[in-house]
This record gives C-alpha cells, sequence and structure tokens, in this order.
C-alpha cells in the first residue's frame, strides 16, 4: 500500500514537499517513481528513483526544480518540489516497480497510491 501526503495549494515560485509512505511489502525491493496527472491530459512521469538512491532519473520539465529522495528504514520516498509553475499543477501519484532500473515508463509500475492535488496559483 502507498499513501501519498503533502500536496495543497501554492503560490508560483514556492515550494512543497510530497511524501509516499510504503507498506506491506519489502519497501528496498523497488524502485520507487513520482507521477503526475493534470485535468484532461494524460498521466505523465516526473521522478524516480534507485532501490538504494543512489541514482535518480527526472522529467525534463522538472529538472533542476525537483528532487527525489527516499528513506528505506522509514519506507518513505519524497519529491521535493521547487520554483513551482502554474504548470505544475496535477494530482501526483507515487508508484511502485519491480523494474531493474529506475524506469519513465507506467506501465512498468506494479503498485500506485491514491494521488494527491497540487495547485499552483499565478
Amino acid at each position: 500500500q502507498l499513501q501519498a501526503s503533502g500536496g495543497g495549494l501554492v503560490q508560483a515560485g514556492g515550494s512543497l514537499r510530497l511524501s509516499c509512505a510504503a507498506s506491506g511489502r519489502t519497501f528496498s525491493d523497488y524502485i520507487m517513481g513520482w507521477f503526475r496527472q493534470a485535468p484532461g491530459k494524460e498521466r505523465e512521469f516526473v521522478a524516480a528513483i534507485s532501490w538504494s538512491g543512489g541514482s535518480t532519473y527526472l522529467a525534463d520539465s522538472v529538472k533542476g526544480r525537483f528532487t527525489i529522495s527516499r528513506d528505506n528504514a522509514k519506507n518513505t520516498v519524497y519529491l521535493q518540489m521547487n520554483s513551482l509553475k502554474p504548470e505544475d499543477t496535477a494530482v501526483y501519484y507515487c508508484a511502485a516497480s519491480r523494474a531493474p532500473r529506475s524506469t519513465y515508463k507506467a506501465h512498468e509500475y506494479n503498485y500506485w497510491g491514491q494521488g494527491t492535488q497540487v495547485t499552483v496559483s499565478s
């Protein structure tokens, strides 16, 4: 089970940190990722992180602004979002994958959280 939290309303240029707590499985066995879906748009990849946290993979649209990290002792993955823009407004989902390496492909993720709303006002 994945439980995402930390979303909210923020002004452009502001920051938010999303958290995703995992339970029921060996957290460190999974690649963890964040995706987002804006109204009327398809779900898109945001970030992924390897089992150990030593390797990260970010979408071009968020590079330099977002950071993904994980704490395997707490079974939690984080998405630090800085310099937020109105186009970052979306429901953000965390997901877990048994893929052999970090992946941006949604169909390679086996488990999904319920999503948390992020709204960035201009």
